[in-house]
């Protein structure tokens, strides 16, 4: 099961060009995607969700046998969009001790001290591994930009334009060095419409379990919504790269967000073209040798004793 190739063009920003979000569906792909079934799109892309968390648990396996490259996944978003359980239901099926989801909160007064992308390279997936940033260090180009205030004394900050511009090359040069050395960088921008997310917002409102879902922040940041909008728009076109693009999923029905995310995923392990290493013939020989000590054990586990030997008579 794979995305087809007019999906991807679809969802992906190329690199040069503008995001183009306004013109961007929230709710579904102008592509035929996903197809009929009995039960209408949605029972289809359920499907599609669960062939591709099953491919997925198999291209990690390869991703962790060869050991070769990582993948880093950045995940952004409107508040409520579904980043939490966007990365629950896709990542299901993976090994967790070959994964890692980090989510950022506002940086410590030690982080601070650091230049803007020093805390996010101390949990870098390691090769063979996955990591999954829930928010990332492209917070520092959207919130600080919504709020400069945040931006204290920063060296160069009071040149606004010039800054924000010496930002989006310190992240494409970050993403190019990490491509260079084996990491693979999936960026994933979740697209909620305004309507939507005061639907989602409401209901954490209307649902004791989910109180703890809601902030008040959230409304104080849907006040600024054209101004995020603004942001996400201008470092979408400018940090999508060859090297590491930015993909726009519609993100108002989950069903259909977890579906594109899923074969996203899958689609970048398979891109890495993983070679297992071929066994070294003192490797073989190594492996034969533990095969027929196995196969000797008694039921027991123990290995037969040799028979001692018969005195001459």
């Amino acid at each position: 099961m794979k995305l087809t190739p007019e999906v991807l063009k679809e969802l992906v920003v190329k690199p040069g060009a503008a995001a183009g979000l306004g013109r961007r569906g929230t709710g579904s792909l102008a592509t035929a995607w996903p197809g009929d079934g009995p039960g209408g799109p949605k029972e289809v892309a359920e499907q599609d969700l669960r062939l591709f968390v099953e491919e997925l648990a198999g291209a990690q396996d390869r991703l962790w046998a060869s050991a070769t490259r990582a993948l880093l996944v950045v995940i952004q978003a409107q508040d409520a969009a579904g980043k939490d359980g966007t990365i629950k239901h896709v990542m299901s099926g993976v090994n967790p001790q070959g994964c890692r989801v980090h989510s950022f909160k506002q940086p410590s007064s030690a982080e601070l001290s650091h230049d803007f992308l020093w805390r996010y390279g101390a949990v870098l997936p390691a090769l063979g591994e996955i990591a999954i940033f829930n928010r990332s260090y492209y917070e520092e180009v959207l919130v600080v930009r919504v709020h400069p205030e945040l931006l204290g004394h920063q060296p160069g900050a009071a040149e606004a334009g010039p800054f924000w511009r010496r930002r989006y090359q310190d992240i494409n040069a970050f993403e190019r060095h990490l491509h260079r050395n084996g990491t693979s960088i999936l960026k994933i921008f979740l697209h909620v419409s305004k309507e939507e997310q005061r639907r989602r917002l409401l209901d954490r409102l209307d649902d004791p379990r989910k109180y703890w879902k809601f902030s008040e922040a959230d409304l104080a940041e849907r006040q600024r919504w054209h101004d995020y909008q603004s942001a996400y728009e201008e470092v979408l076109g400018a940090t999508s790269t060859s090297w590491a693009p930015w993909y726009v999923v519609p993100a108002d029905h989950k069903y259909l967000l977890r579906a594109l995310v899923g074969g996203l995923v899958v689609h970048a392990i398979e891109t890495l073209d993983l070679q297992t290493a071929e066994p070294t013939p003192e490797r073989l020989a190594s492996l034969a040798r533990a095969r027929e000590q196995l196969l000797s054990e008694g039921a027991d586990g123990r290995l037969p004793r040799p028979n001692p030997a018969r005195p001459a008579g």
